[in-house]
């Protein structure tokens, strides 16, 4: 059984606070960013809301992924995103 990855875009509102993660457990990640367990970046902005997710099957790939995506300009991302969530729903309930 491989392990799966997953690199992912969480917001606050539609065109808000972008932040890009990388995490072996999306379900575990979207419930320490939505109960602001850890200060940071994400509390802060109360960045709460999946609003883009690709998965991998291997580690390497992910945190390749993850960097050029951080790289991006903020526009390029908010495309991105749009491109498969256009109306910026909240996809962590799926997970």
């Amino acid at each position: 059984m491989s392990k799966q990855y997953y690199v992912y875009i969480v917001t606050n509102k539609k065109r808000g606070t972008l932040y890009i993660g990388i995490t072996n457990d999306i379900t575990r990640r979207m419930y320490e960013h939505r109960s602001g367990l850890y200060k940071g970046f994400t509390k802060k902005y109360k960045l709460n809301r999946l609003v883009y997710i690709e998965d991998f099957n291997d580690v390497d790939s992910a945190i390749w992924r993850e960097k050029c995506l951080k790289e991006w300009k903020r526009m390029w991302k908010i495309k991105l995103i749009e491109d498969v969530n256009p109306k910026w729903e909240d996809l962590g309930d799926e997970y």
